[in-house]
């Protein structure tokens, strides 16, 4: 009997599951194809809440800007962005909340005279190199595509290389263009948003010495010393750097590392509230599983744990997850941060060979 009741819930769940992948798209608003064992009915449910949610902010988002073109800060704006920017306006408003609309406005034509002016043959080819391993999965940066992205991503990184020639191109920032390129659809657009990001919201993240992200890596491993403190003790025990284990959330911004709607409602709160941002993500992902990450018994096992906490509901929930690293990690004052910053950035020069 058992046998038979089980039996029937599993086709019930296989019939859900068959009915949900039938209704939901391949690929997803962003182009992304979905992976092989990717979960409808999990994805299905969960969106079902979440265009609830979507469709009242909307609304109100609507009312809030009447139709204009152009907006202050305030606390009003800074409490709408926290709980999400509909799509149809987040160029509107990451332009606006970075800065990077009025250095548009204040530099006509500068995108242009950029991809017009001398090229750097080195910074061609390290382009290019990279050029094709942007978003594989992405049916947007693929050659065969109406709407292929990878000219417009390559004008982008060649104008930028050729702006901030301090940073010319670095690995990773090809994701963060490419990103850029699919919420804006507007090369110029994306050009300033990177100005903004790389040049003011996360200075020398990529740079050749790579000093401000060294510098907030050390300050993220201050940060997890005093909340949790548990979590230190383990990866001191181990000798684990952390770099090695969180370098890439902080360089990708998130990027690949958890689901693209997680990521854009993070980059929400980065474009309105700084690097701050990247530090409340860190800390809710490990508050949250120190359990997990305290079974670890090795570096191998460390490192493990650290991929684990990127996957799952608790991330998938970008609304849920969004609401959490305003409260789980506690007070975070931009003061407290400027002041490891400058002990932590010391340390990292004393480092340096």
């Amino acid at each position: 009997m058992d046998t038979a009741i089980k039996s029937t819930n599993g086709t019930q769940s296989f019939m859900n599951q068959s009915t949900a992948k039938e209704r939901a798209d391949r690929v997803d608003p962003y182009g992304f194809e979905r992976c092989d064992d990717f979960d409808y009915e999990s994805y299905e449910e969960l969106m079902s809440e979440y265009l609830v949610i979507l469709t009242r902010r909307a609304i109100k988002w609507t009312r809030l800007l009447k139709g204009k073109r152009k907006v202050q800060k305030n606390v009003k704006l800074k409490r709408y962005v926290r709980k999400g920017i509909p799509n149809e306006h987040r160029a509107l408003i990451w332009m606006a909340a970075s800065g990077a609309q009025d250095r548009l406005e204040k530099n006509p034509g500068y995108y242009q005279s950029m991809l017009l002016s001398h090229h750097d043959s080195k910074l061609v080819e390290t382009i290019r190199t990279d050029l094709h391993r942007t978003f594989p999965d992405n049916i947007l940066f693929r050659k065969t595509s109406d709407q292929c992205l990878l000219k417009a991503l390559y004008n982008v990184l060649l104008a930028y290389g050729h702006h901030n020639s301090s940073v010319g191109y670095c690995q990773g920032m090809n994701f963060v263009a490419g990103y850029l390129l699919i919420i804006t659809k507007d090369e110029e657009k994306s050009f300033w948003l990177m100005d903004a990001l790389i040049g003011r919201i996360l200075p020398d993240y990529y740079s050749p010495a790579m000093m401000g992200l060294k510098m907030d890596l050390e300050v993220l491993g201050e940060l997890v010393k005093l909340k949790i403190p548990r979590v230190w003790q383990l990866m001191a025990e181990h000798n684990v750097m952390w770099t090695l284990v969180v370098s890439r959330w902080f360089i990708c911004l998130y990027i690949d590392i958890l689901p693209v709607e997680t990521v854009l409602r993070i980059w929400d709160c980065l474009f309105y509230e700084g690097s701050k941002i990247l530090f409340r993500v860190a800390l809710t992902l490990i508050h949250h599983h120190q359990a997990v990450i305290e079974q670890a018994q090795s570096l191998p096992d460390i490192c493990q744990a650290f991929k684990q906490i990127t996957q799952g509901p608790f991330v998938e929930d970008c609304h849920a997850f969004m609401q959490k690293i305003f409260t789980e990690p506690g007070s975070l004052s931009m003061a407290t941060l400027t002041k490891l910053r400058t002990t932590c950035r010391g340390r990292v020069a004393e480092g340096e060979p």
